[in-house]
């Protein structure tokens, strides 16, 4: 992910051979090396952690030859970022909705327009029915155009039941009524899709927090888009702010995301990453594994 990570470490360090790494040297390479995780959307604050991470790390050791260096201050930085993901915690949705005394299982998935919302709630309805869970789709984006066909098409795709109004009705409304639906029909879960005209939009903002009030939700999922760097922060901390948020979704991994904002998210949020999107089909949502991370920014 992170672009030419392991040749800049190794054009910073060319200098340092044989003996041991001296604060000098420390803040020489750390400069230069924090100028390149800016570059792949990495917040300063973060930058700073790992920069407290590399140096009890590396300060004082012994540095045999120049490969070896190239190593060391790789292996210091894969336990930085190892460090921020586990902060963030972990979380497996399907059994912290399995272990769960709540049913209908209610969720709210939040969002700005463009993230792929829409299309998450349907990968991890898709997910639900695939463990034996039974769901409903609330259609509480009355606001965008197309959004109630949106849903609807992949409701059909997933195999599941659709609750909707006409565009312009209360979002609440629309979400109380899939949970009255989903508690008569003896449903396992309620998926409610919400606007996301603009994460800084007052008004919508009143209309998340109206949903979250009246649904009651076990989990405010946040979905964003990894290819977004920096604004995926700046929504993060607007939506944790705002109603809250208990986990998050980051879609189009697959694309050529750095991995900053990933990284960014889990130390500013410390809420757990539940999936990975990386992909349009159905069965494209994987669980996250910090692992998977650490092997794609040091590929």
């Amino acid at each position: 992910m992170f672009d030419n990570l392991k040749k800049g470490i190794s054009n910073i360090i060319r200098g340092i051979k044989f003996r041991e790494l001296s604060r000098e040297e420390f803040e020489e390479v750390f400069s230069e090396l924090e100028l390149i995780l800016l570059q792949n959307d990495v917040s300063l604050e973060v930058v700073e952690r790992i920069r407290e991470v590399l140096f009890g790390r590396l300060i004082g050791a012994k540095v045999p030859r120049l490969s070896r260096a190239d190593e060391l201050v790789l292996d210091a930085l894969r336990e930085a970022v190892s460090q921020i993901l586990d902060e963030a915690g972990s979380l497996d949705l399907i059994e912290y909705i399995r272990s769960s005394k709540s049913r209908p299982f209610k969720i709210v998935f939040l969002g700005v327009n463009g993230v792929g919302k829409t299309t998450t709630i349907a990968k991890v309805a898709w997910r639900l029915k695939k463990n034996g869970f039974s769901s409903v789709l609330a259609c509480s984006d009355t606001f965008r155009a197309a959004a109630i066909e949106q849903i609807r098409e992949w409701a059909s795709r997933v195999g599941v039941r659709v609750v909707s109004q006409d565009y312009g009705a209360d979002p609440a409304a629309v979400a109380y009524d899939a949970i009255l639906h989903a508690e008569s029909r003896g449903l396992d879960a309620v998926l409610i899709d919400t606007a996301g005209r603009q994460h800084t939009n007052v008004n919508l903002m009143d209309e998340l927090r109206k949903i979250v009030e009246v649904a009651e939700p076990d989990m405010r999922i946040l979905v964003l888009d990894a290819l977004t760097g920096q604004d995926a922060y700046r929504q993060a901390l607007e939506f944790d702010g705002a109603v809250g948020v208990d986990g998050v979704i980051f879609t189009k991994v697959d694309g050529d995301a750095k991995g900053g904002s990933i990284l960014t998210v889990a130390y500013a949020l410390r809420k757990p990453i539940l999936y990975l999107g990386v992909g349009q089909g159905l069965e494209d949502l994987v669980l996250f594994d910090k692992d998977f991370i650490i092997r794609n920014i040091f590929h």
